[in-house]
Parts: C-alpha cells; structure tokens; sequence
C-alpha cells in the first residue's frame, strides 16, 4: 500500500504518533528495558507507551488502540489470553450498558425534551434565569444521558432563543449573550456528569480500575459516589453561572412569558410510554441510591439489598439490568415494546471497548509487576503535603485532558496513580479520585470534549472565546477538587492521616 495514500487523511500529529507508538514500544522492549531481569515489566511498559501515544494523538481510532491488551499480552507473556479477554467485560460495563439504554429510551419517546422545556418553563424568561435554566437542565440530564446526546438536544432549543432575541436586540449584545448560553451549555454538561457514576466514562473506569488495583478495598458503591460528587457538581455549576453572567449575561431583554411554555405545548400531550420510562428512570435512581446501608451520623438507614440472602452478591451492574430489561418486556402503544432491539444500535460499543482496553491495561500493570516498578521510582515523591499532591495532580490531569479524550486519559493515568500511592504511603483514593473528576474538566479547547466541539460547530463561538474563559474555569475545577477531596472524602471511606490496610498489596 502507498504509505503516502494510506497518510493522506492524517493530521500532522496523527501521523507522528502512528510511528512514534511502536517505535517508542520497540526500543523500551529491546534496547532500553527498565528491568533486564523480569524482561516482562519492560515489555507491559513499551506496550502502555505505545498506547498512550496512539491515544494522545489518536492515530488510530481509541477502540483500536484498546485492542492492543488482548491482542500482544498474550504474545509477550505478560497475561493469559483467557484471563485479559475477561477484563473487557465485567459488572461495570453491565453498570453502564443498563443506564445507556435507560437514557436511549428517554431519547425514543422525547422525554428528555420533555424535562428540558418543563424546567425551563419554571426559571423564567430573564437573562441570568434563562442562563441557570439551560445550565441545570444540562446538568441534571448530564447525570444520566451521554454528555454527547445532552449538548446535542440543548444547543437546538438555545439556538431558537438566540434566533428570537435576534429580532429585537443589537447584534453585539445578541452576540456576547449568545456565547455565554452556548458555553454554559457545554461546561455543565462536563460538571453534571461527575455527578453519577454513569454520567462520563472516566467514572465507571476509575471504579473497575480501582478494584483490579485493590481486589480488598471496599466497594464504592452509586450511592456513596453520588452524595460524594454531587456537592461538587452543585457548587462547581453556581459558580460557573455566575462567571459566565458576568462576563456575559448582564443584558436587558423581555422574551414573551409564554415562549418555552409555548414549545412544551407543542410536545403534545404526554404519552404513556414516556411516563412509562419517567417511572423505569425514577424506579433504577432510586435502587441505585438505595442499594447499601445509608449511614448519617448515628442513623443507619438499610439498604434493600439486604432483604435477599446474599446481598453482597448484587452490585450497581445486577440493578441496571435488571431495570433495562424491563425496557424490552413493557408493552408500548405505538410499537411492541418501549424498546426494541434494533435500538441498540445506539449504545455506544467504542467506548466499551475503549474502557476494557484500559481495564486490561491496569491488569497489565499489575500482573507484570509494572505497578510496584512505576511506585518504586516515584518513591522520591514520599512526604508530600497531600494537598499539594491533590492540587498538581489535578492540574496535569486538566491539562492533559485538553489534548486526549477524556477517557483515555484516566485510562492511562489511574494504574500509575494507583502504584504511586502505594508506593509512597498515601491513601490511593486521594490520588485516583482527583484525577478521575479532573479528566472530566477540559474547558479549553475546541477538541478537548465532544460537547465544546458541538458548540464550536454553531459558528457562534471562536477559540479565543473559550481560552478566555476556560482557563478560569480550570483554575475554578483545580480549587474546587481539592477543597471537594479534603472535605467529602469521609463518604468514600478516605481516612487522609492513614494509609488503608486493603492497600498494602503483597
């Protein structure tokens, strides 16, 4: 094949790194491995090179590159085929498979539509209400539904609020307005989906992560992770609105009273089958919150799990499940079922594969001793202030998550974190954590998250529009992480004066 005809397609760092990856790969492997003694440490580490380079530049598409596991662990001796294949499909994927088909029927029946226009209905029609509106609302559906499909239904009704104010209003004040509302759009989309561990992928991939890492550590569980995460999201999305209403906001405008009451109208009446899925969405939230016992302060609230003889055997992935088969089983008026299968189609197959790459990377890093490697040469780090450890941690994860997808980057930093804390005596969680909530915070770039590309694409915001305001939100995200770790890491067991004893691995 012509290599000149094979590249044409390929951006300039493409093209870099699809050499760069198995060139780096190949001298570590041959030339320069770390340990000469336990050759498999240096090939795990040529192969997990070659991956994050092919991820950062994505030479090849990021489910290819997380092919790489299951097809050269086995060859370079580091893991069992049967054993790396494993690792592509677990309780976490079932986790995110049963709320995607959740949010897939929310999509079918328009009901996530539905709920936008209804909450907005209720903030009013002023600037800054109008601007907290649009924020919530993509926030909360960001909780559940992919960050992609929420900016893609929201940039649309935005759009035809700008279009309107257009009539009446001076272009420049149309112009700055417009930019905020699109911006404020895609940022809570990235805050709301930390919020849950469903709401962005590099959620559900520090969980599995985390337990291939520490098979004895206790499990976080949806519940433990929300009340967690929640308090960050609320308070990052009120400070992000108030930002972008100062910078854009602060115009006079009178939209008609009626105009979102107006497009809800034009929904129809509601149908059976979307308070069919309201009451399906509501029913697995709940069982999801509710799972395990609930401890505040001396109050124990039990779980439901409990009810059965082993609950230790029904986790997040069981509940997900179960809830979205329900999905298929439930008559609907209009068609057999709320869904069919041909509506999988929708779920989103690269990026599962995409997170069992990654998955096996960690397995990788642990079964080939490349995990007490790493930890031992980071050992210098010992004696850090947790908090400056939390803080430069975050910040070179918000960067790097500028320039790769955010999934990729957690997945190639959180095995590292992992040995590091390991390695130098500090509770892994204060490291894995931060790390997994900063990959989510890319505010930046145009290309950093699928929702900044989408506003981009409106030909109403320019790259310096987001620069500007974005490298605020950064140092925002940086702050409010590390207060967020300090302050509520208790709910996810994070004890910052002991090292935990599921932690010491043997």
């Amino acid at each position: 094949m012509n290599i000149r005809l094979f590249h044409r397609n390929l951006t300039p760092l493409q093209r870099i790194g699809y050499l760069l990856g198995p060139t780096l790969a190949v001298i570590i492997i041959v030339f320069a491995n770390p340990t000469p003694d336990t050759p498999v440490v240096g090939y795990t580490a040529g192969l997990a090179l070659w991956m994050a380079v092919w991820w950062i530049t994505e030479a090849v598409p990021l489910p290819v590159t997380a092919f790489i596991p299951v097809a050269l662990f086995p060859l370079f001796g580091i893991m069992n085929g049967k054993l790396v294949s494993s690792l592509y499909f677990n309780h976490v994927i079932f986790l995110f498979l049963g709320g995607f088909l959740v949010a897939i029927a929310m999509e079918k029946w328009n009901l996530h539509r539905r709920i936008a226009l209804f909450t907005l209905m209720i903030f009013g029609i002023k600037p800054g209400r109008i601007l907290l509106g649009f924020m919530s609302v993509t926030a909360f559906l960001s909780m559940w539904i992919s960050n992609t499909a929420t900016t893609m239904m929201m940039v649309p009704i935005a759009m035809s609020v700008i279009l309107s104010l257009e009539s009446f209003l001076k272009p420049k004040e149309v112009k700055r307005y417009s930019v905020g509302l699109l911006l404020g759009i895609a940022y809570s989309s990235s805050i709301g989906g930390i919020a849950t561990l469903i709401g962005t992928p590099p959620n559900p991939a520090f969980i599995r992560i985390f337990a291939i890492s520490f098979p004895n550590a206790p499990e976080i569980t949806f519940a433990q992770w929300f009340f967690f995460a929640l308090p960050i999201s609320v308070i990052f999305l009120l400070i992000a609105w108030f930002v972008l209403y100062l910078f854009f906001g602060r115009i006079e405008f009178n939209l008609d009273k009626n105009y979102f009451r107006n497009s809800y109208s034009e929904l129809g009446k509601i149908r059976r089958e979307e308070v069919l899925v309201l009451i399906v969405f509501v029913t697995l939230a709940l069982l999801w919150l509710t799972r395990v016992p609930i401890s505040v302060g001396a109050i124990t609230i039990p779980g439901w799990s409990q009810l059965f003889p082993n609950p230790e055997y029904i986790n997040d992935g069981v509940v997900a499940i179960v809830v979205a088969m329900l999905l298929f089983i439930i008559p609907a008026k209009d068609e057999c079922r709320i869904l069919k299968w041909e509506d999988t189609k929708k779920l989103p197959w690269g990026v599962i594969i995409l997170f069992g790459g990654g998955f096996a990377l960690a397995g990788g890093f642990k079964d080939s001793g490349l995990s007490e490697w790493v930890g031992q040469q980071l050992y210098g780090l010992k004696g850090m202030p947790p908090v400056l450890a939390i803080a430069s941690l975050t910040t070179i994860v918000t960067l790097l998550t500028e320039l790769t997808s955010n999934t990729a980057t957690s997945q190639m930093v959180l095995p590292i974190l992992a040995a590091l804390g390991t390695s130098i005596g500090t509770n892994p969680l204060l490291l894995m954590i931060p790390a997994t909530l900063a990959s989510s915070f890319a505010f930046l770039m145009p290309v950093a998250t699928p929702p900044n590309a989408i506003i981009f694409g409106t030909g109403r915001i320019t790259v310096m529009d987001m620069v500007k305001v974005g490298i605020i939100f950064e140092f925002i995200g940086i702050l409010i992480i590390t207060i967020g770790i300090i302050l509520l890491g208790p709910i996810l067991g994070i004890d910052m004066t002991q090292f935990p004893e599921w932690a010491n691995i043997p």
